[in-house]
């Protein structure tokens, strides 16, 4: 990978949910906490023996999840994109909305009138849906609710892109740029039908696991009763529907 394309990941919000140490992965992207309670995710390779110190470290405390926070985008003189909850000195940034409105109780937006996408990467949301055997709808919807199309989204909790992928879930699927609108789908499709075929094809489960994790899931036997997985998976559902019917 040349350093155009490598992504770094310095104080990625301290607002992180998960609170126990990050585990160091064998290859890819590796997460970690500093000193103090900033999370990392990072793909240099220098950043992994700080990966394999944080999995022994005490966990840091951190605040309340908040459905809203900011993510500055810049790159640096290397080359190297840099996602950071700390506002870049001196230098040319981005600034990315982190809140998920189809996740927040309070919410104001109507999702029976809310506007569709329906023509935003539509080659790629074929091809995966016909790969791994899922209605493009539901595609679709997942990704109206997980980032509203933005290919650049991070989430207050480190997910990535329009499908909003955990750094370990695009490990898994072998994505090399989260932020690359073909990979980013073609990882979450596979994630999702995935789900579905562990629950039967039940889309109502597969998007409460999406959210909340198949542990979750399981652990509740049946949708957590977390109020943003709650209303996640009713949002969902809402926009399935009229991703069906295209209007």
């Amino acid at each position: 990978m040349t350093p155009a394309r490598a992504l770094r990941f310095l104080p990625v919000l301290a607002l992180l949910a998960a609170g126990a140490a990050a585990p160091a992965w064998a290859g890819g992207i590796v997460k970690w906490v500093d000193a103090n309670g900033i999370t990392h995710y990072s793909n240099v390779p220098a950043d992994r023996a700080r990966a394999r110190a944080a999995a022994t470290a005490p966990a840091p405390s951190v605040p309340a999840t908040s459905y809203r926070a900011s993510v500055f985008k810049f790159r640096d003189a290397n080359g190297v994109t840099h996602y950071t909850d700390r506002r870049p000195l001196n230098r040319r940034y981005t600034v990315i909305n982190v809140y998920c409105p189809a996740c927040d109780p309070r919410s104001p937006v109507n999702w029976d009138r809310t506007r569709l996408n329906l023509t935003a990467y539509g080659d790629e949301i074929a091809a995966a849906a016909e790969r791994w055997k899922v209605d493009p709808a539901l595609v679709r919807a997942v990704i109206h609710a997980e980032s509203a199309f933005r290919p650049d989204a991070v989430s207050h909790k480190g997910a990535q892109g329009l499908m909003q992928l955990m750094p370990g879930t695009a490990e898994i699927y072998g994505v090399v740029d989260p932020f690359d609108a073909a990979q980013n789908i073609e990882a979450g499709v596979q994630h999702l039908a995935g789900l579905l075929v562990r629950y039967d094809g039940d889309v109502t489960l597969a998007a409460a696991a999406y959210n909340a994790g198949e542990g979750a899931v399981k652990r509740w036997g049946g949708i957590p009763p977390y109020e943003e997985t709650k209303v996640y998976v009713q949002r969902v559902g809402t926009l399935h529907r009229r991703y069906q019917a295209g209007s």
